[in-house]
């Protein structure tokens, strides 16, 4: 974000389902140029990316500062502050996790972040990314397929934790078991803590997987497969947003993200393609 001009004073919460029926999870992105938080604690992990400026965090009995890029990881139970470093203010993105996210896919307990500023670029722009795609449209089984795997390689790489064994018998008849009921339940997908409790898996293990099986996670191979489905509807001449509700998609915003994301075009472009090649 650009420091030209001052930041204005701006925070703005959404809420998302991990799973159709799952627990909530909160997400917050906030610009302040004053803003000083009181003395505080949650009662979970706070995650959070800085996207712009520095803050400042009175944090275990001494200060840390965050930049652009840097993750910051604040455990349930501890007292904080956060303020502007500087006068250009500062801006993040920030998760509110509870712990049993951050524990699946590891081994020893609750996680512990001895330092709780981490320097993970690559972890970082793909936490900013699902916080921003989850926040625009609060898919439940995105939230479930991105936040919990993302979480796992948090403690995995950061924390005290160690890793659990990676290797999933089965993994194949695994995944087309999950893509077979996606398929079947595209309306209202199941949430994958159910589906790997009837499987006998941790979430973790079954999202490992279904994504060394398919290659992506299985909010995005329903996505493509509800894509799939809406082209033979659109050129039956159904309208973009008859269509969306069809499939399973949110609105026609949410088909229109996945269709461009998949064929290049919108709904729309395709729908009056088709009808135009057939008159």
């Amino acid at each position: 974000m650009s420091t030209r001009g001052r930041m204005r004073e701006q925070a703005r919460w959404a809420r998302a389902r991990l799973g159709r029926g799952g627990p909530p999870l909160d997400l917050l992105t906030a610009h302040f140029d004053r803003h000083v938080y009181a003395p505080h604690a949650h009662a979970e992990f706070t995650v959070g990316v800085t996207v712009g400026g520095s803050e400042v965090i009175a944090y275990r009995g001494g200060v840390i500062h965050s930049s652009p890029g840097s993750i910051v990881v604040l455990e349930p139970g501890e007292m904080h502050t956060g303020g502007p470093a500087a006068c250009e203010g500062y801006a993040y993105q920030a998760l509110y996790a509870e712990p049993s996210l951050l524990t699946d896919g590891t081994l020893g307990g609750p996680p512990h972040f001895r330092d709780p500023v981490l320097h993970d670029p690559e972890l970082a722009t793909a936490l900013r990314a699902a916080h921003t795609d989850i926040s625009a449209c609060p898919d439940a089984l995105e939230a479930e397929s991105r936040v919990p795997w993302l979480l796992t390689a948090l403690a995995r790489r950061h924390s005290t934790a160690r890793a659990s064994e990676d290797t999933v018998p089965g993994a194949g008849h695994i995944a087309r078991a999950v893509r077979d009921r996606l398929a079947d339940e595209l309306l209202e997908p199941p949430s994958l803590a159910d589906l790997a409790t009837d499987l006998g898996l941790s979430r973790y293990q079954l999202l490992r997987a279904f994504r060394t099986t398919m290659g992506v996670p299985p909010y995005a191979w329903l996505a493509q497969h509800r894509v799939a489905r809406a082209r033979g509807l659109l050129e039956t001449g159904l309208r973009p947003a008859e269509v969306a509700g069809l499939v399973g998609f949110a609105d026609q915003a949410h088909l229109t993200r996945w269709f461009r994301r998949v064929l290049g075009v919108t709904p729309a472009a395709y729908r009056n393609s088709v009808q135009d090649a057939a008159g």
